[in-house]
């Protein structure tokens, strides 16, 4: 029933939406009389604001058409080279790189956003790299015949797309994905595999949240995890391709996220009506285009989302060395010529300082010169990868990182 009264919920504010936004245009519209009133600027940007508040947000696109490199812009060819029910994988290039440019792997985290939502990290990492990008599906477009998806599955994609790119790649894990890939990193090691990756790099990953737990983590660990499969589990409706399938939705995550920072979306909200009033078009632009990424939500997999609750937020399984895939225990101290890099924020408050790190103390049979930690000052989670401290202090480490390492194919 949850899931079905959120639908009735959205569509009469879909509805409201889209009124609200007539009435705008109706106000701004210097051919009609309403906006002349000494309260018609006010009352269009109320309705402007409460319009793109309530929309409706679909998927967005990676929409990279051009990247300049060196004072010199270059088209980007984005393409699907690999196709899986629970996600594809994306190539991003550009005609201006080598042939033996470095290939990286972005792993983007399936935690309720899409993977549009890195796309200041692809377009930055694009101007030296050939770069793929997991580009994961919404479970509730799923349909129940391609059957369940977890951890362990999260894992084989991961192993797969590594061996789709071919020896010699690079792999860069945002947040959540640190988990699944340091743990394929090390599955790999210790197989052998010709495509384990030659650098891995974890930007705000949960590797050990026992080291300076956040609210995030504290919610995880104050719950079992019957609470959370009886409280935040839904069915999708019949409306949708994954009607039946059990999923943690979209619009759960996004209200427990924008709850934990309220004030300062009402605040940003806030901002752009008064922008819209002082007739700044463009600083209002900047907070709507944020919001159309940050709104638009996608379904996981309720396997998944409760096996990640359960083995990285309360059991700790992976840095404890207790982490099963397939019925294999995953050994980081296999992991011994991939090369590790660990990035943090300083003001990150969904990964505290020292859950990523913690992944350099458990690669034991890793040489020193092959670690290295990154604290960005003043950063928070999302300011990791996106935005001017991302492009201008974090990226040039990662490149540099990747160049030492780096054996061409």
């Amino acid at each position: 029933m949850l899931y079905t009264a959120y639908e009735l919920q959205r569509s009469w504010f879909n509805a409201a939406s889209t009124w609200a936004s007539i009435g705008a245009e109706m106000l701004n519209n210097p051919a009609l009389p309403f906006g002349y009133g000494a309260g018609g600027s006010v009352m269009a940007s109320a309705l402007e604001v409460f319009a793109h508040a309530s929309a409706p947000y679909g998927k967005p696109a990676f929409d990279i058409k051009t990247v300049e490199v060196d004072g010199a812009s270059h088209p980007v060819t984005e393409a699907i080279v690999l196709h899986k029910p629970f996600g594809n994988l994306l190539r991003f290039t550009h005609s201006g790189l080598p042939k033996d440019a470095p290939r990286l792997l972005i792993v983007a985290p399936m935690s309720g956003h899409f993977a549009t939502l890195l796309r200041g990290t692809v377009a930055r990492m694009l101007e030296r790299c050939e770069v793929y990008v997991t580009d994961w599906a919404d479970a509730r477009m799923v349909p129940l015949s391609a059957g369940e998806f977890d951890l362990d599955d999260y894992i084989d994609y991961l192993v797969e797309f590594f061996e789709h790119i071919g020896p010699g790649a690079h792999a860069l894990a945002v947040c959540q994905p640190s988990v699944p890939t340091f743990a394929a990193t090390a599955i790999m090691a210790e197989d052998k595999h010709p495509c384990r990756p030659l650098t891995l790099t974890m930007m705000g990953g949960p590797v050990d949240t026992r080291e300076a737990p956040t609210s995030v983590n504290d919610l995880a660990m104050q719950r079992p995890i019957e609470w959370f499969r009886h409280t935040v589990i839904a069915t999708v409706p019949l409306q949708y391709p994954g009607a039946g399938r059990r999923v943690y939705p979209g619009f759960l995550q996004l209200a427990g996220f924008m709850s934990m920072n309220l004030g300062n979306h009402m605040l940003s909200h806030y901002h752009m009506f008064k922008h819209l009033v002082a007739g700044d078009g463009e600083s209002a632009d900047a907070t709507k285009a944020f919001y159309d990424e940050y709104r638009a939500v996608c379904d996981l997999n309720a396997a998944y989302y409760l096996q990640t609750v359960e083995e990285v937020f309360q059991k700790h399984s992976l840095p404890k060395g207790e982490f099963v895939h397939r019925g294999r225990r995953v050994d980081l101290g296999q992991i011994k010529d991939t090369a590790l890099l660990a990035v943090e924020g300083e003001r990150d408050d969904i990964s505290g300082i020292g859950q990523t790190k913690a992944a350099l103390h458990l690669t034991t049979g890793l040489a020193e010169a092959k670690k290295k930690y990154h604290l960005a000052p003043e950063v928070g989670h999302y300011g990791i990868f996106n935005g001017s401290k991302w492009r201008g202090q974090i990226a040039p480490v990662l490149e540099d990182w990747i160049a030492r390492h780096d054996t061409p194919a």
